[in-house]
């Protein structure tokens, strides 16, 4: 190679090196790890077409997605660190925050009022959530669902004491109802859908009408929130984008979806049918809901002190 052709392959290299120096810089700055459950939709759809990854990517972020088997675990991993953002329902960050956990509620989807319900076999007498005044009631106990029947016991005059409560997990609590060791079922999608899908139960009430308003959250962990407010944008952008496009082409994300969640197509399909996909900053109005329901299982001793959520609000803190 002559000396000239030399020089001028070597300018080529470092001009070339020069363009992929920032990229190899940016992919060097971090990681964001999410805390997720298998039964949120839209992460699922998010992780298994990458669309995180390329929106985080010119920001010099990489992407772990950690997968937790139900809400209280993923609080506890914000907790200790070992995920930096999550997403979960009404009752986890309550409890989490009692413990003492240091997180910030980041932004809400839309509610869901119509995505948790009571369910009782079809061809029960309960008519209403009066009627199950004596009865054996299924939940989970301190979760969404266990505020949605406080509620609606307290609109139709009743309290908590006026029934039977069976605390069990989903799983369990299906198959104490279809045994009918239960006489109703308190219980959140997609476990809804399957129930009215596979085994044809009624839906007694669900959280309409300002029952219960049912909120999902994302939180995130205080340290890198306050350190990666880009990252927490981009992440918001890409779930509002996934989430008109899950909401315009229902049938095809519950086809896309549903074999990595392990549920048939057209349940997974009604329960998307429930929830909105558009996550929105904090509120006045969504902090002081989340307040009441803190309340709640306070004044029932389910968490041992009073919080306040205003406190973990990141709209507060900035």
């Amino acid at each position: 190679m002559t000396p000239i052709r030399s020089l001028r392959w070597l300018a080529a290299l470092l001009f070339s090196t020069a363009l992929m120096l920032p990229a190899a810089q940016a992919q060097n700055k971090g990681e964001l790890r999410i805390g997720y459950q298998k039964s949120a939709s839209l992460l699922v759809l998010q992780k298994s077409q990458g669309s995180l990854e390329k929106k985080l990517a010119p920001l010099g972020f990489g992407v772990k997605w950690v997968e937790f088997p139900a809400g209280p675990q993923l609080l506890e991993g914000l907790n200790v660190g070992s995920v930096d953002l999550g997403f979960v329902g009404e009752a986890p960050p309550i409890f989490a925050q009692a413990a003492g956990a240091k997180f910030y509620y980041i932004g809400h989807d839309p509610a869901a009022p119509k995505a948790e319900a009571i369910v009782v076999p079809k061809d029960s007498p309960i008519r209403s959530a009066a009627d199950l005044k004596g009865k054996k009631v299924a939940l989970n106990k301190g979760s969404n669902v266990h505020y949605l029947l406080v509620r609606l016991l307290e609109k139709n005059g009743l309290k908590l004491s006026d029934v039977t409560p069976v605390y069990l997990a989903p799983a369990d609590a299906r198959a104490a109802f279809e045994s009918k060791n239960v006489d109703a079922w308190v219980i959140w999608d997609p476990f809804t859908a399957a129930a009215e899908k596979q085994i044809g139960v009624r839906v007694l009430a669900d959280g309409s009408g300002g029952v219960a308003n049912n909120y999902p959250f994302y939180l995130g962990e205080r340290s890198f929130v306050e350190k990666n407010p880009q990252v927490i944008r981009a992440v918001f952008e890409d779930s509002v984008e996934k989430g008109k496009w899950l909401k315009a082409n229902l049938r095809q994300a519950a086809e896309l979806i549903a074999p990595l969640q392990g549920l048939p197509v057209d349940v997974l399909e009604l329960s998307l049918k429930r929830h909105e996909f558009n996550v929105k900053p904090l509120t006045d109005e969504v902090i002081a809901q989340q307040q009441k329901i803190a309340d709640t299982f306070h004044e029932l001793k389910l968490i041992p002190k009073a919080i306040s959520v205003k406190e973990a609000s990141w709209r507060a803190a900035q």
